[in-house]
């Protein structure tokens, strides 16, 4: 049977109950407003979902006061997007502005939904960034009170309805289905470069809305790094090669790799694959709601260094997935974040089993109240050989 894409969008009704979530969470906090400022924030309580965020040159912000609606503070150019969504108050400034590039509208509408004296939230901590101008913060800090709210929306957002795990599971379809055409998109011979962008077509095929993120690598039995764009090397007998993709739809991320052998794999980089499976498998096993995410770091660790891991540098086994390519938690022995269900969540085991030669693997995950269940198609259980 087909996989039938989800509805786009959302309906008021999930807005609603988002910013009831919010707006509970700020109230112990003691927060009377909350600016927010990054796409992936501002989409959460608006709907407004544009690629405009590419350019950098203008801010955008929504204020969230603690009892009514959000409020989009945003260049004229964005009004016309913006209130296709939910938000009602738009608030608009001709950007660029050399001068004054929105600061004293966003002065004011704070000012206003916080009160005198108020105290307003921004996101602050580790795993959040400013997409403003710092100097523009700077002033506003000056004048107004604020406070740390990385839990206000990290902890709300962590947490998917089932319309949004739904545009998740769609994604992970979809690349799943590309991975399974393996074996007519990479051949010995072909160039890193042709191998990406074969694989990149495929998944546009498939349905996506864009392959937003696509990375990897190709060595001999095994890779040595999997960030770095491809170079044009051409792929040879006895290589693994590892794509690891980000696709999206209606702005919602997949997130997991596969890897092949090319041509015939030996037995380093079989036992390497299997070893990484296994710890996937545990983490699987592991995946229940009252686990951390350092239980589920703890539990695949203990299969990488039992296989023989040399290392492992990237610092953690997996993350948080969703509106973002990655989200917290991070699945690393100080993140001591609760699973609850709803939570969708990466598996992302890698290790070095020879020095220069290391094998990743990935799966989509969402935690449901009796453990695991797979969005991403499972992968092979052996390392998979083309050609």
């Amino acid at each position: 049977m087909a996989d039938v894409p989800p509805p786009r969008g959302f309906p008021d009704a999930e807005y609603a109950a988002r910013l009831d979530r919010v707006q509970q969470a700020m109230a112990p906090a003691g927060l009377d407003a909350l600016l927010l400022t990054t796409e992936a924030d501002i989409r959460y309580l608006s709907g407004f979902l544009t690629q405009f965020w590419q350019s950098p040159t203008r801010p955008w912000y929504l204020v969230v006061p603690r009892a009514a609606k959000p409020v989009a503070v945003i260049p004229e150019i964005g009004a016309a997007c913006m209130a296709r969504g939910w938000v009602d108050d738009i608030r608009t400034w001709s950007s660029p502005h050399p001068t004054d590039d929105g600061v004293s509208l966003l002065y004011a509408t704070l000012e206003e939904c916080a009160g005198s004296g108020g105290t307003i939230g921004a996101p602050m901590a580790r795993e959040t960034h400013l997409r403003m101008p710092v100097q523009a913060f700077d002033a506003l800090r000056h004048a107004l009170d604020f406070a740390d709210a990385s839990a206000v929306m990290r902890n709300v957002r962590m947490v998917k309805s089932e319309r949004e795990i739904d545009k998740i599971r769609h994604v992970c379809t979809l690349v799943s289905n590309a991975f399974d055409r393996a074996p007519k998109l990479f051949a010995e011979g072909q160039s890193d470069i042709e191998a990406f962008r074969a694989f990149k077509l495929e998944c546009l095929r498939q349905g996506v809305d864009d392959v937003s993120y696509l990375v990897g690598g190709a060595g001999p039995g095994g890779y040595g790094d999997i960030i770095s764009p491809p170079a044009g090397r051409a792929l040879g007998r006895g290589d693994v090669l590892i794509l690891d993709t980000g696709c999206v739809y209606d702005g919602y991320f997949s997130d997991f790799d596969r890897n092949f052998a090319i041509g015939a794999a030996d037995d380093a980089a079989r036992r390497a694959y299997d070893t990484v499976y296994r710890a996937t498998e545990a983490g699987l096993a592991a995946a229940r709601p009252g686990a951390t995410s350092a239980d589920l770091f703890g539990a695949m660790q203990t299969v990488l260094e039992a296989g023989g891991a040399l290392g492992n540098a990237v610092g953690r086994l997996g993350h948080g997935l969703g509106s973002e390519l990655t989200e917290p938690p991070s699945h690393a022995a100080f993140d001591d974040t609760v699973l609850s269900p709803g939570m969708v969540i990466t598996l992302e085991p890698g290790m070095e089993f020879a020095p220069g030669r290391n094998m990743v693997h990935e799966e989509n995950l969402v935690i449901r109240d009796d453990g695991a269940e797979l969005l991403s198609r499972r992968a092979a259980a052996e390392l998979p050989v083309i050609g």
